[in-house]
């Protein structure tokens, strides 16, 4: 039996939370990630098996260290639990299947370096001045078109005649061709590529969620559209889906982090249970009184600073992915 004596009543009630959306609402310091390793830990020794477990993060060490917990819990008995990063995550189901979108499991993965290389090359094909066309803009102009899911296309007609969007759609279409031709992926295409695998291809889909029995993410409103996209995909049927996150705080803003993911998580999952740590372990009383007083005045929250929810809502309009 996994030993829950450490953790205080929210957290433990986290922990045993069986079937079912839940959302945890937790800041720093609040023993978030001791909630999850405990929570895997607790399904594993209740006879989930660790292969029935996908355990999400943004970083390799969180993810590690994540595992490494998982594993003195219960033994060793994680190893097949998957634990990782959202890119990992893609690769792994993209080495798998990609062949089904024409390209084969060996492919390889650009890193920044070598888009930039590729799209100097195609700025010099294109008679364009980098100092008029900066690589670095264009590359993070095509990112950020790539964690919106648009394709070369879409993203051509999104910004019309435009300039200077007009000529970074231009590269971004003989981007996308060259990449292609060198059977290769850039980071964002592991997250895009996976999406376009599992939305076109439904058998591939229902491995994975035959697969997945429980479905967990860490920081949840750091997730950006393609993210979201990939975890409604993967849960949205069993609705077997824990995320964690503080509607307070996004880093990831400008990497395309839609804090509207965690503020909607109900409406995305109805009837979903909702768990709040609010015991800080790390900050001193002064901190958290002074850091509350400035929360309170924060537009868009979930919870206002009493736990009432606040009635801040969205349209499912064309700058969300929605549900399908």
């Amino acid at each position: 039996m996994i030993d829950l004596s450490g953790l205080n009543p929210p957290q433990r009630e986290a922990v045993l939370h069986d079937e079912g959306p839940l959302l945890i609402l937790a800041g720093a310091g609040s023993g978030k990630t001791r909630v999850l390793t405990h929570r895997v830990a607790r399904l594993i020794d209740s006879g989930v098996p660790a292969w029935a477990i996908l355990a999400i993060t943004f970083t390799n060490k969180a993810a590690r260290e994540m595992k490494n917990r998982i594993e003195s819990l219960c033994g060793g008995g994680a190893d097949d639990a998957w634990i990782m990063t959202f890119h990992a995550c893609c690769a792994r189901m993209l080495r798998r299947d990609i062949e089904k979108l024409g390209y084969t499991s060996s492919f390889s993965i650009f890193d920044d370096e070598d888009q930039n290389r590729l799209i100097k090359t195609i700025l010099a094909e294109m008679n364009l001045s980098e100092k008029n066309f900066p690589p670095r803009d264009i590359r993070a102009a095509i990112s950020d078109a790539k964690n919106q899911l648009m394709t070369p296309e879409e993203y051509k007609k999104a910004v019309g005649a435009s300039f200077p969007q007009s000529k970074y759609a231009e590269v971004y279409i003989r981007y996308e061709r060259a990449l292609k031709k060198s059977n290769a992926l850039d980071f964002d295409d592991l997250l895009m590529k996976c999406i376009q695998l599992l939305v076109n291809h439904p058998p591939v889909l229902e491995y994975y969620r035959r697969k997945f029995r429980y479905v967990m993410v860490d920081e949840y409103q750091d997730t950006n559209a393609a993210q979201y996209k990939l975890v409604y995909l993967l849960a949205g049927e069993s609705r077997n889906i824990c995320v964690v996150g503080d509607d307070d705080q996004s880093i990831y803003g400008w990497r395309g982090a839609d804090i509207r993911n965690i503020l909607d998580f109900e409406k995305d999952f109805p009837g979903c249970k909702v768990v709040k740590l609010e015991q800080n372990y790390r900050s001193t009383s002064t901190i958290l009184d002074a850091a509350n007083q400035v929360i309170a005045w924060a537009r868009g929250r979930r919870y206002s600073s009493s736990g009432r929810r606040t009635s801040g809502t969205r349209p499912c309009g064309s700058e969300r992915i929605c549900p399908p």
